[in-house]
């Protein structure tokens, strides 16, 4: 995996919130971080996903018109 090393500002007691799970898990502050951030993304495309429904914005499609247009 491309890594990238950022220089960011957390409140402290995040901070050592993060620490003491590193601690505790035995695994380094920034695979706590990246797992964090994957969970939360799931979460936001959650939300994307339901203001986009709420939008009347197009045309819907359901799961077995998606299918058959891609002959699955």
């Amino acid at each position: 995996m491309n890594t990238t090393r950022l220089n960011i500002t957390l409140p402290t007691s995040l901070n050592n919130d993060i620490t003491r799970y590193a601690e505790e898990l035995n695994e380094k502050k920034s695979h706590i971080i990246a797992s964090a951030l994957d969970m939360y993304f799931d979460y936001l495309d959650l939300r994307v996903a339901e203001k986009r429904l709420s939008e009347d914005d197009g045309e819907r499609y359901t799961l077995d018109e998606v299918f058959k247009e891609l002959g699955v």
